[in-house]
């Protein structure tokens, strides 16, 4: 994760051990009627109950409960001193916020990193019955960074022994120490079964490092890669090294996100597929590919969670929902930034190689209530949708276009003053959200503007739309290009249209649903 300006920082707490208040629970806040109720609150994504938050961190399984760990300042609504805050689900959807898991300390602010589930015990920190769940992350010294020295990053261990609720730093950190880079950090780790040890995937600056221990304490550094691939001369963070499968054949993905240097401005993430043999990653494409796993603004430091049971399988997926750019100046009050819904991601083969396709999970499913559909129908410029029963704000639609006559064409969103429009670009072959007159966006000059995704396989037109007070999500073409943006109308929208420009477009399925939500 990046440091953002200096002055935006309180001093005076960052190197003391326990200076913040917890988190609160759910039963300690206001009344549930209007618990969550702030203007732009997302309903159905999980966010902090107050206070600043950014990377997911620290996301692994465990005896039925998802955990997520963020980055998190619970004294201010920007950027602070980090903490690791901590929720639970045993679904993806419902969260349960616990305690801050990870306080700052004398080594330093609690950057990002990843977790797991030693099953054999290798660190000894529990047995072979209680296996521990051990936490590995960046301590950021604040002291050494403003006094100039560049090992102020170094990555450091913590354990539970009792489903992640407290926690036990390791004495003997930090157990990866640095020899003088300044961007040194968001361990990610893996058990590799061939060689019988732990991978660590580092973001060291432009590229990633990758290390192996036997036991989490001692690291040894194996390669290197992406000094000449992907997006490059920018800052590579949070980075995931995973495998999936397609018809039989294993394909290792590395996932890494990159500050600046998206396709659409801001912080993005890029990936990359190859092959790993325990040391090295090979990627397939050329140095010069960059593949984007949203194109979107906003779906930022993004990782996949840990120990998924094997009767499960899925590969899942959350980013933070935010940029960069203008993470600390959108117009929330109470609060600032909120999730991603929850990702499978699965691998897809096309004609020009290898690609990820990302999908709302299914529990999500469970949220449907109201629903409206249409039958099919022509469209020929505009076609308004009756919605007076159904709160569009907190929303799902699928829509099908065929028999395609029409420049560009999709679906608009508007209170009368304001709209956004999501759709597909006939003459470009691209898919887009335009935010231009979405709402306010007076707080960032790069705000206001028409995204665009490239579309990778080619058939009918299909749309995935959530809508979530605050935020769209657009799933295209089966999750091939995705598109996460960011919006913040003045008022809730009201009106809902299909709209094709200069021609006309068959629209073959329409279904909206509205979403229940998961705080009240």
């Amino acid at each position: 994760m990046p440091t953002p300006n200096p002055f935006l920082l309180m001093i005076g707490c960052f190197a003391i051990v326990g200076c913040s208040q917890s988190v609160k629970t759910q039963e300690s806040s206001t009344e549930k009627s209007s618990y969550y109720t702030e203007k732009y609150r997302p309903q159905y994504h999980f966010t902090p109950e107050a206070n600043w938050m950014n990377d997911p961190n620290g996301m692994v399984n465990y005896e039925g409960e998802y955990h997520l760990f963020y980055q998190y300042y619970p004294d201010s609504t920007v950027w602070g001193p980090m903490h690791w805050g901590h929720a639970v689900s045993t679904d993806l959807v419902s969260w349960e916020h616990l305690p801050i898991a990870l306080y700052p300390d004398s080594l330093g602010l609690i950057f990002s990193g990843s977790a797991v589930i030693d099953w054999n015990n290798t660190s000894g920190f529990g047995t072979d019955e209680e296996p521990p769940m051990i936490a590995i992350f960046t301590h950021h010294l604040m002291e050494g960074e403003k006094a100039g020295r560049t090992d102020f990053q170094y990555q450091s261990i913590a354990y539970s022994l009792d489903k992640g609720r407290n926690w036990t730093k390791y004495e003997g950190n930090p157990v990866l120490p640095n020899q003088g880079i300044k961007d040194f950090r968001d361990p990610k780790v893996f058990w590799h079964e061939p060689t019988q040890k732990w991978i660590m995937t580092l973001a060291v600056f432009d590229h990633v490092e990758f290390y192996s221990s036997a036991d989490f304490k001692s690291w040894d550094k194996l390669s290197d890669f992406g000094l000449n691939e992907g997006r490059r001369e920018v800052l590579w963070e949070c980075p995931d090294l995973f495998p999936m499968q397609f018809d039989g054949k294993t394909k290792w993905v590395l996932l890494v996100s990159v500050n600046p240097g998206g396709p659409n401005g801001g912080s993005s993430t890029q990936y990359f597929i190859g092959d790993f043999d325990g040391t090295d990653f090979k990627n397939d494409n050329s140095p010069e590919t960059i593949l984007w796993l949203d194109y979107g603004t906003d779906n930022y430091a993004g990782v996949t969670w840990s120990d998924i049971p094997e009767e499960d399988g899925r590969r899942l997926f959350i980013g933070w929902m935010s940029n960069w750019l203008y993470a600390q100046i959108v117009p929330t009050e109470k609060w600032r930034s909120a999730m991603t819904i929850p990702r499978e991601l699965s691998l897809s083969n096309t004609a020009d190689g290898y690609i990820i396709k990302s999908k709302p999970i299914l529990e999500l499913n469970q949220l449907r209530s109201k629903t409206m559909s249409l039958e099919q129908t022509a469209v020929e410029r505009s076609l308004k949708i009756e919605t007076d029963s159904l709160d569009i704000n907190k929303a799902e639609l699928a829509v099908t276009f065929s028999g395609i006559n029409s420049d560009e064409f999709g679906i608009r969103l508007s209170n009368g003053s304001e709209n956004v429009t999501i759709g597909f670009d006939a003459i470009r072959n691209k898919y887009f959200i335009d935010r231009t007159q979405a709402g306010n966006s007076g707080f960032h000059q790069e705000f206001a503007q028409r995204q665009w995704g490239n579309r990778l396989v080619d058939d009918t037109v299909e749309l995935r739309i959530f809508v979530d007070a605050s935020s769209i999500e657009l799933f295209a073409d089966d999750g091939a290009t995705v598109l996460t943006v960011n919006i913040f109308p003045l008022e809730p929208y009201r009106l809902l249209e299909v709209l094709a420009k200069n021609g006309s477009v068959n629209l073959d399925e329409f279904i909206l649903w509205e979403l229940n939500s998961i705080w009240r």
